[in-house]
């Protein structure tokens, strides 16, 4: 009776052993690493000129005193900012924390204040995993795991619609972290985008998505995403920063969403002009409000687009008339399609919305930057 019973713990010991493993093979230890040390893509202003505390926001810390009070607050989201690094970890984790937890009711929680991961893959960025947050400020996640241990290149967005205060990547203990060796998405001449809370990146379900980070792909260059949600009212301010910019590639003015008829014939050329005078050369694209589906019964809705758009159109027009060179206009009514599918609410773009957008707005890009050369 003894030798059975000792022989059935020997049984059950070895069928633990067989189920879980080894305690030699455990996981390894997880290091992290502060992102502060890798380059930061998609800002508007040299991040090494700020403290580390306004790392991930739009805006220098001087214009706190300058902008509105809503327009600060959405500088300081992360939205259109990613990473560039490398590993051979065959997981990669992500910690940060958030600085407002936002929370929306027509965005997901990975769209609002998570990351997304994309791996360098035959020549081309391709989607690897969401960092999903966790319901408190600190989200502390493995984004991928059971890779094979190989050196590849990675882009980490960073959240639309949240800021961020600290960030840290993880790998394997032993495993190689270091600085990004492709210059993938180049970086040297950016397209500015300046926009409402759709060209922030509402309401993508996960970073990679917004379609500012689609069209950066698209075209392998860095995208720079100067999207205010419910605040592109063509604050001076904004032009000033986005005429300090290093040797821009094109703006894209996308500010109708938001703008009244008055502001826009008030404020329009002014804001060109700040652009014009500091960049001669470089082509500005002029959008239309997009038709939104639900302006199809909204009829108050319906006329305020018109009005707007016919005030954009106008400015256009005066500038055009006038001599200025390198300006271009999209009519907007096929942006993102005529089966009024492609919006989360009647105005904030699906993923589906995001893809319509970029393809819309693509051939125009590449033509410009193939007539810039």
């Amino acid at each position: 009776m003894k030798q059975k019973h000792i022989l059935l713990i020997v049984s059950v010991i070895a069928a633990i052993f067989f189920l879980v493993g080894p305690i030699s093979a455990q996981e390894k230890k997880v290091v992290y690493t502060s992102a502060n040390v890798f380059n930061l893509y998609g800002k508007s202003f040299d991040p090494q000129t700020e403290p580390d505390s306004c790392r991930y926001q739009r805006f220098p810390m001087k214009y706190q005193v300058i902008s509105r009070e809503s327009l600060w607050y959405l500088s300081t989201q992360s939205a259109g900012m990613y990473l560039r690094f490398r590993t051979d970890s065959p997981e990669i984790f992500a910690r940060w924390t958030s600085k407002y937890k936002n929370s929306m009711n027509h965005m997901t929680d990975t769209g609002t204040r998570g990351l997304d991961l994309y791996a360098y893959v035959d020549g081309k960025w391709q989607f690897v995993r969401s960092g999903r947050p966790e319901r408190k400020r600190v989200s502390d996640v493995p984004i991928i795991q059971n890779m094979q241990p190989q050196m590849r290149e990675y882009m980490l967005y960073l959240s639309l619609y949240d800021g961020i205060s600290s960030l840290e990547i993880g790998v394997d203990e032993g495993s190689t972290l270091e600085q990004s060796a492709i210059a993938s998405p180049y970086a040297d001449s950016p397209i500015v985008m300046y926009g409402t809370s759709i060209l922030q990146g509402g309401c993508a379900s996960r970073p990679g998505m917004a379609f500012t980070n689609i069209i950066g792909r698209k075209l392998d260059r860095e995208v720079i995403n100067l999207g205010f949600s419910g605040n592109a009212f063509l604050d001076f301010e904004v032009a000033e920063l986005m005429a300090a910019i290093k040797d821009p590639s094109i703006y894209v003015l996308d500010y109708v969403p938001n703008a009244s008829p008055e502001m826009i014939t008030e404020k329009g050329e002014k804001f060109f002009r700040i652009l014009r005078d500091a960049h001669p050369n470089v082509p500005i694209i002029f959008l239309e409000d997009p038709v939104f589906p639900f302006s199809y019964f909204d009829q108050k809705i319906k006329y305020e687009i018109a009005q707007k758009n016919a005030a954009q159109e106008n400015l256009f027009r005066k500038l055009y008339e006038s001599g200025e060179k390198n300006i271009y206009f999209l009519n907007s009514s096929k942006e993102i399609g005529l089966d009024n599918e492609a919006t989360v609410d009647g105005i904030h773009f699906t993923d589906l919305g995001m893809v319509r957008y970029t393809d819309f707005i693509l051939p125009t890009l590449k033509k410009v930057l193939k007539n810039s050369k």
